[in-house]
């Protein structure tokens, strides 16, 4: 402990031991742990935080997050007959999840949509192999177990408790091999984020928006000691919350940090647009950690592909071309070829665009007409799309061309040589799996959307385990607090499959809010 150290605890009438022995809240796990953040910039002010003399509220499960995983866990906890409230920081409820895509990674549903359509096999084995694989095995394999086993379940409790509905379509992603993402009618999360929300409100849950957490507390430094509560700013007013049973974490990933994700992954540099709302800063993450939490895997920040390309907003259009390579969608730069294997995952898919070099910005997507219902679209988002700009309409390839300013003679023979290519089964250029359900562009009208990769998915953040409880520092699980979805990392890698992300969220929410439910009071 450093000289100014000391003099900070004196003043404060502390010792070292007296914070080892629980004086004050806890600020790590052990002596060690201790000196360990009070390294780091702040510490020393932040380990001397008392303990609330009184709590201004009491529930059993206080969740922190009302996207897919902190609504699962809410709905799941309070069916189980515990008080919940979920705290939201921002004015509206739903964070990235209600601006999600909308598409969900499961083997199966309730209506067995890929076996009667006849889109081949699938199972939890599979699905899994292809999670392992697309995240470089870098994944925790029982996380990616719970995730590919709990899927199909929470799919259709979403379906059966909130009335959520999906397309009768099931389509082929990158990085999968096998047709397992479903389509929200909705054509966003939002689908998903009402079911989850009434579910939660008719079991008893009450969401609380503009609350933003500003500490967990935690006992003392021992490291059996629970998790307590949280202090909330909710307006002027700071309130201390107490947790009866247990805390859930839920409060998604940190792409809009910019400093934060630089300080993991300096490649995403400020210029770089982001798919996220504007809450998505990762507070919660270095409370954790300033309660002994463990992390892993910040470095592994993911880029969407396909986001608008001036904005970087994930908008409905901009989810056509991650639902369409199953079908048959094509790829192309401003010089009308292809440049990468429209099958390949996130990351490949970006970073082929991206080293194509700035000026070649915005790469497009081509599809057709027949392909839009199968690729779990509807006809109402396409004209839509056309009166707004972002789809481009035309009655030939050729006319496309023109329309978008790409050379017509070029795209005109890309195109023929991917029908061939879907024709013999075969991909000389790319190595595409080809498969029988893939549409060659040859019936219009044809269409084109804008493409460029934005910041998107963070895929590491707290560590837990297959019950969804927080780990610390050395390997224990902190009592009483749990995390799910973007803010847990482990499950998805060095890469996360699209559409893995709402079943990771749901699955571990219903896990954390089930398990937490469970504690005693």
């Amino acid at each position: 402990m450093t000289t100014e150290e000391k003099d900070i605890l004196a003043a404060k009438g502390l010792s070292r031991r007296s914070i080892l022995k629980g004086a004050v809240a806890f600020g790590a796990v052990t002596a060690s742990g201790f000196a360990l953040n009070m390294a780091m910039p702040g510490a020393a002010e932040a380990m001397i935080k008392k303990l609330p003399k009184k709590w201004d509220e009491t529930w059993d499960v206080v969740v922190v997050g009302s996207g897919f995983a902190g609504l699962a866990a809410a709905s799941a906890a309070a069916g189980a007959g515990s008080t919940v409230i979920v705290l939201e920081k921002m004015p509206t409820y739903g964070g990235n999840s209600i601006i999600n895509g909308g598409v969900y990674a499961s083997w199966d549903d309730k209506y067995h949509y890929r076996n009667n359509l006849g889109l081949g096999v699938d199972s939890p084995k599979q699905h899994s192999d292809d999670t392992l694989k697309g995240g470089d095995y870098y994944n925790i394999p029982e996380l990616v177990d719970v995730m590919v086993n709990g899927a199909t379940g929470a799919l259709n409790w979403m379906i059966d408790e909130g009335d959520a509905k999906i397309r009768p379509t099931v389509t082929r992603a990158g990085g999968h091999t096998a047709y397992r993402t479903h389509s929200a009618v909705a054509g966003v999360g939002r689908e998903y984020t009402e079911a989850l929300r009434k579910m939660a409100e008719k079991r008893g849950a009450k969401i609380i928006l503009n609350s933003e957490v500003t500490w967990i507390w935690r006992q003392d430094a021992d490291p059996k000691s629970p998790v307590l509560g949280l202090e909330v700013k909710r307006g002027r007013r700071v309130l201390n919350i107490k947790a009866k049973k247990a805390v859930v974490l839920a409060s998604g990933g940190f792409s809009q940090d910019i400093k934060m994700r630089m300080a993991h992954n300096p490649r995403l540099v400020p210029e770089f647009n982001c798919t996220n709302q504007k809450g998505a800063t990762g507070e919660t993450i270095r409370f954790a950690q300033a309660v002994g939490a463990d992390t892993l895997q910040l470095n592994f920040i993911q880029l969407y592909p396909f986001a608008e390309p001036e904005t970087g907003i994930l908008d409905t259009p901009a989810v056509y071309p991650f639902n369409g390579p199953g079908y048959g969608i094509v790829y192309v730069s401003k010089l009308g070829k292809r440049f990468v294997n429209e099958l390949e995952r996130r990351d490949v898919c970006a970073f082929a665009q991206i080293n194509l070099g700035a000026n070649m910005k915005p790469t497009w997507s081509i599809f057709s007409r027949p392909m839009v219902l199968k690729m779990g679209g509807s006809y109402e988002e396409i004209d839509a799309g056309v009166a707004k700009g972002r789809f481009v309409k035309a009655d030939s390839i050729n006319e496309l061309a023109g329309k978008i300013g790409l050379p017509a003679a070029a795209l005109a023979d890309t195109i023929n040589k991917h029908n061939k290519y879907l024709e013999e089964g075969k991909d000389p250029d790319f190595n595409k799996p080809i498969t029988k359900v893939m549409i060659p562009l040859i019936e219009g009208p044809f269409y084109a959307v804008s493409q460029w990769p934005a910041v998107h998915h963070c895929m590491g953040g707290l560590r837990i385990n297959r019950d969804s409880q927080v780990i610390d520092v050395f390997g224990s699980v902190i009592p009483k607090l749990y995390a799910a979805g973007e803010v847990a990392g482990g499950v998805h890698g060095s890469n996360r499959l699209g559409s893995n992300a709402m079943p990771d969220c749901v699955v571990f929410g219903r896990v954390a809010g089930t398990n937490a439910a469970k504690e005693k009071v």
